[in-house]
């Protein structure tokens, strides 16, 4: 496995503890805790460690260590306020571009979503929830476009599961399928518009 590869791993473990609050914001932690954690080498970490800093959910503090960024008062709203005006273009372009591959994983990753639904699995559901926005992104023509949605995508389940509910996780999970049926149809205008209805109800609920 190339040192990319390990560092993408070691990314989505250390951001999966961060997601789900296991590191907690405004936690302070070493270098050596965060290689145990992630379960890679230094060098995968510490490529893990510059992409969470870029994102903002971890702060390098030079004679202190690194330190998990907290949660603003208004971080929610200013998320929404963005991704509700974003998302929706990049649904309708990646309903156009996806190839076959893509669209076939996006109906797998709606089936994970729909058995975390059935058994009220949050933390499964956040890890589908990733790989859709890591399918998306993939997908989509528009680098710039991605390169601003990843980190708003992140800071957003992190904040979510903060006050998730089964219920809400059930809500969510419906939307997202209607937003993955209109990508696997290639309907551009449909998949905008129902990433707009995931959009207005994650920022309402």
């Amino acid at each position: 496995m190339s040192v990319h590869s390990q560092a993408h791993l070691a990314y989505l473990a250390l951001e999966r503890l961060i997601v789900t609050l296991k590191l907690a914001p405004g936690m302070l932690l070493t270098e050596k805790q965060l290689i145990e954690l992630a379960g890679h080498g230094r060098t995968p970490v510490r490529e893990a460690i510059q992409k969470l800093a870029w994102q903002e959910l971890m702060e390098v503090r030079s004679r202190v260590g690194l330190q998990i960024t907290t949660i603003g008062p208004d971080d929610r709203a200013h998320l929404m306020q963005t991704r509700q005006k974003l998302e929706p273009l990049a649904a309708s372009l990646v309903a156009e571009h996806a190839n076959a591959d893509t669209r076939r994983a996006m109906k797998e990753c709606a089936s994970e979503m729909s058995r975390c639904a059935d058994a009220g699995n949050l933390e499964g559901f956040l890890v589908a929830d990733k790989v859709f926005d890591e399918l998306m992104e993939e997908a989509c023509p528009n680098r710039f476009l991605t390169a601003a949605l990843a980190p708003l995508q992140t800071h957003a389940r992190r904040i979510w599961f903060a006050s998730a509910s089964v219920e809400r996780m059930r809500g969510s999970v419906e939307r997202h399928i209607e937003v993955i049926d209109a990508i696997a149809l290639a309907d551009a205008e449909g998949s905008a518009a129902a990433m707009s209805a995931l959009m207005s109800y994650l920022a309402n609920d």
